[in-house]
């Protein structure tokens, strides 16, 4: 039941607290008075309820409701075990015993920890791992680098017709590959230069470099070099200008690869 005030409006017959919804929420005010909350602070309330603070700060502020906002901090995270220990814990704790066979091989040298991006120390553990003239062609394959910057083959590795006399059976050492004369040739890995000058047996102008245990390169017809003997170089460094120095047709560049002194097909290195 209501009842009529003198200005015509009704009143409640029952307390303006039963009215209220339930689910609007409301703020103490000093003194006991409550206030309900508008829009925004509901938001704000809803968000830390439901542990999107952060987000709904970040949101709001973008949006522009709100001035100021304030990220909740975290605290630092700590690895543990997956026994549940943190670190500080397990140090206190017994280590566990290495042990090794008195037999066994340590090795700490940079060659060991050799990886794709470090060519050098691949093909240096590769030559001190075993022998090379009992390095397999699949071990062997990739540890060179190429000695133009653009490798074009001419002619290959092996027996072949002699492009001066025309004889048939000619052993060819090397691998051919197409370069104007002044090309810039590069070292196909690091090493010391053994040989710098003129060849008597067709090689022209030559350059020899020694990589160790038995493995060499050499570049030949050669129109100039800026490298002497004792000299070290580094893998791709430019130790030369190809030519058609020597017995030559034109101008390229001759690669040879030896193992132990003998001549191998370069491919199986490059």
């Amino acid at each position: 039941m209501t009842t009529q005030n003198v200005r015509g409006r009704r009143r409640a017959a029952v307390p303006a607290q039963e009215l209220r919804s339930a689910g609007t929420p409301v703020q103490e005010r000093p003194g006991g008075q409550r206030r309900r909350r508008g829009p925004l602070g509901q938001v704000a309330a809803f968000a830390s309820a439901s542990g999107v603070g952060q987000k709904a700060g970040i949101a709001l502020a973008a949006t522009g409701l709100a001035l100021s906002v304030t990220l909740p901090g975290t605290s630092a995270v700590v690895a543990t075990s997956e026994s549940g220990q943190s670190p500080s814990a397990l140090a206190q704790g017994a280590q566990p015993e290495v042990s090794a066979a008195s037999s066994a091989k340590i090795d700490f040298s940079r060659a060991a920890v050799a990886t794709k991006a470090d060519p050098d120390g691949k093909l240096k553990s590769l030559l001190s791992a075993q022998s090379v003239g009992s390095i397999s062609r699949a071990a062997s394959a990739g540890t060179l680098g190429p000695p133009l910057d653009q490798m074009i083959a001419s002619s290959p590795f092996g027996f072949r017709v002699n492009p001066i006399t025309g004889g048939m059976g000619e052993f060819h050492r090397g691998q051919d590959y197409v370069a104007q004369c002044g090309t810039a040739v590069h070292a196909a890995a690091s090493g010391k230069v053994t040989f710098a000058g003129w060849h008597p047996f067709g090689g022209g102008n030559r350059v020899v470099i020694d990589h160790g245990n038995g493995l060499e390169t050499t570049y030949n017809h050669l129109s100039a070099f800026n490298v002497q003997v004792g000299q070290t170089v580094g893998r791709g460094d430019i130790v030369a200008m190809s030519g058609t120095t020597g017995a030559s047709t034109g101008c390229h560049l001759h690669f040879e690869v030896m193992v132990n002194g003998e001549v191998v097909d370069p491919l199986g290195w490059l």
